[in-house]
């Protein structure tokens, strides 16, 4: 079994913020494969399954907000019995310039409170697939505001276009075992 869980806030309200690009992919992911989120209580979680290659995917999107996003971490691999091995996570990157993509293993939290909480509920040793958000207006707005702003219509059409479909191929990269580090930009 394998987790593939995304940072973001519930809600319609934060649907497309930058918070949320990694519920975009996931969202997409799970449109594609023809499977629905339920709202899974004892998880903190809405949670679609699917299977691949004979294997459960769990695919997870947090209730509990993105700053606490480590609680339904901690309660999925507790259940499953899973380690940190079995998880990626995919979330949004403010030092990372709009249309960039890293994928690493482990690292620091670089400022986000939802990694914090990740690296106080499981640790840190986890698969992440860096999804950048950064541009012009953060320096203007500051990091609270820019976060939860909208992506603007430009934006939105490369995440269609471009970012989710390659968030996606590098999903399955985690899936078959070939994942490894890199950087990729639009």
């Amino acid at each position: 079994m394998k987790v593939i869980l995304a940072l973001g806030n519930p809600g319609e309200k934060y649907v497309h913020t930058r918070h949320n690009a990694g519920f975009l992919v996931i969202d997409q992911l799970a449109a594609e494969q023809g499977v629905q989120f339920s709202n899974k209580p004892k998880f903190s979680a809405d949670i679609a399954e699917l299977n691949m290659s004979g294997e459960k995917i769990l695919l997870v999107k947090p209730t509990t907000y993105y700053n606490d996003s480590g609680i339904a971490a901690r309660a999925i691999l507790d259940f499953y019995k899973l380690t940190l091995d079995d998880v990626l996570i995919i979330h949004d990157d403010t030092a990372l310039d709009f249309g960039k993509i890293r994928v690493r293993k482990g690292g620091r939290d670089a400022g986000s409170n939802g990694l914090k909480s990740l690296h106080a509920h499981i640790g840190s040793d986890f698969w992440h697939i860096r999804i950048g958000t950064d541009n012009l207006l953060r320096r203007q707005i500051g990091d609270v505001d820019f976060v939860l702003s909208k992506f603007n219509a430009d934006e939105q059409k490369i995440l269609l276009d471009w970012t989710i479909p390659e968030a996606i191929k590098l999903i399955g990269t985690f899936l078959d075992d070939t994942i490894e580090p890199l950087s990729v930009k639009l």
